[in-house]
């Protein structure tokens, strides 16, 4: 199984998804990772050069580029959540900390559950 977690520099869980400006991906095999690269993708300077379906769709068309089959994520907004909710891509919980450590922790621990976005709340 090949998953995507927004990284830092130094290789801990980055609480940012669509604004990373680092992303590993893992390749998952037998319950250990067999495989890491780490892409520096710029998001967090690409996110305001568009509209957010123009960024949207490069954070979807670089998951299909890489055959990701899911995403480890601590965070992301309602619109990023319903894009890869409706590609079918699987939003695991990520954890503080060692971004491997989360990656297994995610794909190893089948009792947890999923991430899910908070809801907005709508102010009048």
């Amino acid at each position: 199984m090949i998953l995507m977690t927004p990284v830092t520099e130094d290789g801990r869980t980055d609480s940012r998804f669509g604004r990373a400006h680092w992303v590993a991906l893992a390749e998952v095999v037998d319950g250990a990772i067999s495989r890491w690269d780490v892409h520096e993708v710029d998001w967090d300077g690409l996110h305001d050069a568009g509209t957010h379906g123009s960024h949207h769709a490069r954070v979807i068309s670089f998951l299909r580029e890489h055959g990701v089959e899911a995403v480890v994520a601590p965070h992301m907004g309602e619109g990023m959540a319903r894009m890869l909710t409706s590609s079918r891509l699987p939003i695991l919980p990520a954890s503080p900390g060692d971004a491997k450590a989360s990656v297994l922790a995610a794909v190893n621990d089948p009792g947890r559950d999923a991430w899910q976005p908070v809801p907005t709340i709508q102010l009048h």
